[in-house]
């Protein structure tokens, strides 16, 4: 369950100094927040917009797909620490920006619906990615077996339950995700 915790003065360096027990610690604004081990569900699914991103995106100049354990930090960067599930990054003359990345610097940032806090990524999240300038954030929902996209802060955002199209600037035709394949693949 991603629950943040009582203290709301987190820094990356109190982060870094955790033990690694296998949940995922993010912050935001210096709230931290505690997510268990991602299940196995939750990593095929991954797994399987990782590979089409990757597939998609290989050879361009445009991007990077990549997934996390990466750190993705905004504005006070001492205090801000994310790690989309999986991410695209924006690349600059062929090349990935610096680590660890900049909210600005991705294009897409994709959550895996955490099943214990809903709120983190349905509003948490979705305010800081679209604050931050990432152009796209989708949640994939495997139980109900749909995708939730937004492209702006004020986006009502959509559902998607056959498939989703994205397509980059620099990249010359669309990448079309068939969610029923996708989910049916994660599942086998």
């Amino acid at each position: 369950m991603g629950m943040p915790a009582t203290q709301e003065n987190w820094t990356v360096e109190m982060l870094d100094a955790l033990p690694d027990d296998g949940q995922r610690y993010e912050i935001i604004d210096g709230v931290l927040y505690v997510t268990p081990a991602p299940s196995n569900v939750h990593q095929l699914v991954a797994g399987e917009f990782f590979g089409h991103l990757r597939e998609y995106l290989r050879g361009s100049t445009a991007a990077r797909a990549l997934f996390s354990p990466a750190d993705v930090r905004r504005g006070d960067r001492t205090r801000n620490r994310v790690q989309p599930d999986v991410f695209v990054v924006r690349l600059v003359g062929g090349k990935q920006p610096p680590y660890p990345y900049a909210l600005g610097d991705v294009m897409l940032a994709i959550e895996v619906q955490s099943p214990g806090n809903p709120l983190l990524d349905y509003q948490i999240k979705r305010e800081l990615y679209m604050a931050g300038g990432v152009s796209e954030y989708w949640i994939a929902n495997p139980d109900a077996r749909i995708i939730s996209r937004w492209r702006s802060v004020d986006d009502p955002g959509e559902v998607f339950s056959q498939s989703i199209t994205w397509q980059p600037s620099g990249m010359p035709a669309p990448l079309v995700i068939d969610l029923p394949g996708l989910y049916d693949e994660a599942s086998r």
